[in-house]
């Protein structure tokens, strides 16, 4: 049996207020016929199928769109919530769905073997279960561990992932004896590279998961969350497909790619997803700028994204308005501008300057803000340490009360 991974859709991301519908629609169709091709029979998707919690009805369409397009194809379809999906809204038409083979696990039951999807061959014979595990939230953790105390969250939040993890393998052992089992998730592991589009688990990462506590019982680990593909140093087959299509400039050279295994060897086949639109970032001072514009070459289907940084050693405020005169009168039909920003090398900074006046809001994340505020201060380690942690838990509150 082939299985195909994939995980990160983020179906309505917007790219600098730039719209990726385009782009998502040419992988859907680009996927439909590799599944075609190669024969795929079951498909996973590892959470962040939509990029906000409460997704547009253009992006509802999509994704129904995607469904319909992949049903049609006879190939089950296995889908799990991530930290930007809405369990609810993923779970909502969960038993209409189910009635065309596609499986949507919003957040974790209260059952753990209510997570196991058995995949069935032609003849009805169990020949793998796939243990379909969501994005792991706070109430899921204290759940999973008897102590989970304000002193040792961190460490509470590991031992409850692991956990679940165990007592997933454990049901499949006892459920489907001898059967090969495959486990989903949805999280940071330790020691992978990241891009600017993921939204930190955990403040600092200081909860990234140890890859080793997924134990050795399942034959592969279909992981999502962080966007740039790569394989994870677990005791067993395990590797983050990747987001199908680059979400920041930070991606710009990533090669995006799905991944296929099959039930009777589980080694994973890298198949590349084409590039559909380039991204690309120009640098430089005004002259440097211009003739990078000028001497653009263009590649896909969809015209490239351009982002700019003028960089000049001394502040000029000139040079500004030069800047926005020159993305204004910018002309090109394969290729748009949609951020500019400026740096400064060697502008004196005020101390009501904590950041680079060039930065814009967006670029800057909650941790980087809080960090810089707090260097600010004159606190003590132990103290910086508590003030930290605090922020951690309120960010987190924050972040799941929009999930």
């Amino acid at each position: 049996m082939k299985i195909l991974h994939t995980a990160d859709w983020h179906i309505g991301k917007k790219l600098h207020k730039h719209d990726l519908s385009k782009d998502f629609e040419l992988f859907i169709n680009w996927l439909v016929d590799l599944v075609e091709k190669e024969d795929i029979e079951v498909i996973l998707v590892s959470g962040d199928v939509f990029d906000l919690a409460n997704p547009t009805n253009e992006a509802r369409r999509a994704y129904y769109q995607a469904l319909l397009k992949i049903n049609k194809l006879n190939c089950k379809l296995i889908l799990t919530g991530g930290n930007h999906d809405s369990p609810a809204v993923l779970n909502a038409p969960r038993e209409i769905l189910q009635v065309m083979d596609i499986h949507v696990i919003g957040s974790l039951p209260e059952k753990i073997e209510d997570c196991l999807i058995p995949l069935k061959d032609s003849t009805g014979k169990v020949e793998a279960v796939v243990a379909a595990i969501p994005y792991l939230r706070d109430p899921d953790l204290r759940n999973a561990t008897e102590d989970f105390s304000y002193e040792n969250r961190l460490e509470a939040v590991r031992e409850g992932i692991a956990r679940i993890y165990k007592q997933a393998a454990e049901a499949c052992a006892e459920i489907y004896p001898d059967i090969p089992a495959v486990v989903m998730g949805h999280l940071f592991a330790a020691g992978v590279r990241t891009s600017d589009s993921e939204r930190e688990i955990q403040v600092g990462n200081e909860a990234s998961f140890d890859s080793t506590g997924f134990g050795d019982y399942f034959k592969y680990i279909a992981l999502g969350h962080i966007h740039r593909p790569q394989k994870v140093a677990a005791l067993v087959p395990a590797f983050y497909s990747g987001s199908p299509i680059p979400l920041s400039f930070s991606e710009r050279e990533d090669q995006k790619r799905v991944l296929i295994f099959e039930t009777n060897n589980f080694e994973a086949l890298s198949i590349e997803v084409p590039f559909f639109r380039q991204l690309k970032k120009i640098s430089g001072n005004l002259d440097e700028i211009r003739n990078k514009l000028n001497a653009l070459s263009i590649k896909g289907e969809l015209g490239a994204l351009v982002e700019i940084e003028l960089i000049e050693k001394e502040y000029n405020p000139s040079k500004l308005l030069d800047l926005d005169q020159l993305v204004q009168s910018f002309e090109h039909g394969g290729a748009e501008i949609i951020k500019h920003r400026t740096t400064f090398p060697n502008q004196m900074k005020g101390t009501s300057e904590l950041y680079d006046t060039s930065q814009q809001l967006e670029d800057l994340k909650p941790l980087e803000v809080f960090t810089k505020r707090l260097d600010h201060e004159n606190f003590d380690d132990e103290t910086k340490l508590l003030v930290m942690e605090a922020f951690d838990e309120i960010l987190g509150e924050v972040q799941n009360s929009q999930l």
